[in-house]
């Protein structure tokens, strides 16, 4: 089942049944909607195909990523912001309201390293700040055809950020894809659930949230 719009429905599902491996292993995952129309507005060639799947239970969001693409890039220097934000990615923001003051990002390479942290208006982003230790778990894992990002976020955690109101969380799906035409210098095609209609790149922005609706 395709959703089209910018409000995805969140299937729920009995508590303690899905567990996460970074392969999307559960049968659970047919009961999820399929998300697929991202779009890169700023680029004229049409990315990757990109499949996202949400489910829940009364412990746990959970959330699972397959990208169609095997030219993987992901920089191994170290595991700081730095390497993290020159690679391969997939990216989660929540904010509790259109202000973005605060709102909190999850970008996830394909090694399932997390940049984690808390920004406020005009991208003041502060990466001292990290998703409380054991309220997230985020898993990998790449095959012939695509790569997987498989994760769970609590639901207190979610709660202790005000970030669900009335069974809906207001959330951001992106992905940064790095191409290279001479293996040396990588430049990053953006690609969103939600147009924010900005003429250059932007997801830090109030325009490109939509809402998950838990059901």
């Amino acid at each position: 089942m395709e959703q089209n719009t910018n409000t995805y429905e969140v299937q729920r599902i009995s508590k303690d049944q899905l567990q996460i491996s970074g392969k999307g292993e559960s049968a659970l995952w047919k009961e999820a909607v399929v998300l697929s129309n991202f779009i890169s507005p700023w680029d004229s060639e049409t990315p990757s195909k990109i499949e996202f799947k949400a489910l829940w239970d009364e412990n746990q969001l959970f959330f699972y990523f397959t990208v169609f693409d095997t030219e993987i890039h992901i920089d191994k220097k170290d595991d700081t912001v730095v390497s993290i934000g020159n690679s391969d990615r997939v990216e989660l923001f929540f904010r509790p309201d259109s202000s973005l003051n605060p709102y909190y990002c999850l970008e996830m390479d394909t090694d399932a390293r997390i940049m984690d942290f808390i920004a406020y208006p005009n991208k003041e982003f502060n990466y001292d700040w990290k998703w409380p230790e054991g309220d997230i778990d985020v898993r990998s894992s790449k095959n012939e055809t695509s790569f997987t990002v498989e994760g769970a976020i609590s639901i207190d955690s979610l709660k202790k950020f005000n970030l669900i109101k009335d069974n809906k969380i207001e959330t951001g799906i992106f992905r940064a894809k790095y191409n290279s035409t001479d293996n040396i210098n990588f430049e990053p095609t953006w690609i969103t659930w939600v147009n924010p209609n900005t003429e250059t790149p932007n997801f830090h922005i109030a325009s490109s949230f939509g809402v998950l609706d838990l059901k």
